[in-house]
């Protein structure tokens, strides 16, 4: 196969750069083009200098003609809501788009509004989208791949980092019946680099440094985000408490939930479902038991690592950790893993790398 055309729009982000770094090292994907609104007409290795001697392209515009002329599928690193104005210019013109920001995750479109405080403004292709977390949506991505080798420009909305992460650690629990109820509580930890390249009082060294914080508690946006996914997965409606918290770490992401367990439930259940649920997933470990994940174990990777215990006592809870690399699975990885598959390449095509070791 040739190589593909791709085009990185929002290179010089925390997101976009590392897809742009993913994509260079991809066996059949060819890096076009990258765009940035404000560093338009400065080479990429200026902005940064590690890609010098590995990149010579010219940031440019994201204009969608130029865009379509240039590639074959576009990677949108973007903040929430600016998808909005460029996604369906990039699918008229036969592009395939896979969407990293939230604008295109939720299905309800006023749902949207309430969390985002904007309409939606193509919520028509709400319901051509599939969410890309290929561990539990394979089939829809499998779908998206079938569209497009018929000749059609297809959307992916790929997720969040604080959503994979939580999912990954509660869908096994769900899907195989061990949990009861309809309340999810998870409490997530992540590396000042999701937060993006713009600095703020919060994410600023001296404030960071040395500190843990929760933020956006009760409130914070990709809350019905996950509740959307493990509604699909439990196959009922599910409510979540989710509470971020922002830790001194570059990169990385750490998410542990708490379930209620099911009558009769045992630990050995617990560490089976998960053992099963995830046996033939090249990008996600079960942690043998007694085992919970680091964040390290997955530093710089596609890959995901999940441990998981039940706590006997009192209320009897099926605790679930889950460790994913916030800019990796989280986010430029994932969207690479989710464009193989659309592709028809190799999923893993690009990604079996592992963690440095030191």
């Amino acid at each position: 196969m040739g190589s593909i055309r791709a085009c990185v729009v929002g290179a010089t982000g925390y997101a976009g750069i590392e897809a742009c770094r993913l994509i260079l090292g991809h066996p059949d994907l060819e890096l076009t083009m990258a765009t940035d609104r404000k560093e338009a007409g400065t080479h990429l290795d200026a902005v940064y200098p590690a890609f010098a001697g590995a990149c010579d392209l010219v940031l440019s515009l994201p204009e969608p003609d130029a865009i379509a002329a240039a590639a074959d599928v576009a990677f949108l690193a973007v903040p929430h809501t600016a998808s909005l104005a460029l996604t369906p210019e990039l699918l008229a013109r036969g592009v395939t788009v896979l969407d990293l920001s939230a604008d295109y995750r939720l299905r309800d479109a006023a749902v949207y509004q309430d969390w985002y405080a904007t309409p939606h403004t193509s919520p028509e292709l709400l319901g051509r989208t599939v969410y890309g977390l290929p561990e539990l949506f394979r089939d829809g991505l499998a779908g998206l791949a079938a569209r497009r080798a018929a000749g059609q420009a297809v959307l992916v909305a790929v997720p969040g980092c604080y959503p994979t992460a939580t999912a990954l650690a509660a869908a096994p629990a769900l899907a195989a019946g061990l949990a009861t109820g309809d309340l999810v509580i998870a409490d997530a930890i992540s590396g000042v680099s999701g937060a993006g390249r713009g600095c703020t009082p919060r994410t600023h060294y001296c404030h960071a440094n040395e500190s843990v914080e929760a933020y956006g508690v009760a409130r914070h946006r990709h809350t019905p985000e996950i509740e959307q996914t493990l509604t699909d997965v439990a196959g009922r409606e599910m409510s979540v408490v989710f509470t971020p918290h922002l830790a001194p770490l570059t990169r990385g992401l750490l998410s542990t939930v708490y379930l209620e367990a099911a009558d009769g439930v045992t630990a050995g259940d617990v560490q089976a479902a998960y053992e099963r649920a995830y046996a033939n997933e090249p990008l996600v470990t079960t942690l043998p038991a007694g085992s919970m994940p680091a964040t390290s174990s997955v530093f710089g990777t596609a890959r995901a690592q999940v441990g998981v215990a039940l706590d006997a006592r009192r209320r009897r809870t099926i605790v679930a950790s889950c460790a994913i690399d916030n800019l990796g699975k989280g986010a430029a990885a994932q969207a690479v893993q989710c464009a193989n598959v659309v592709l028809g390449l190799p999923e893993t095509a690009g990604l079996l790398a592992p963690a440095p070791l030191v």
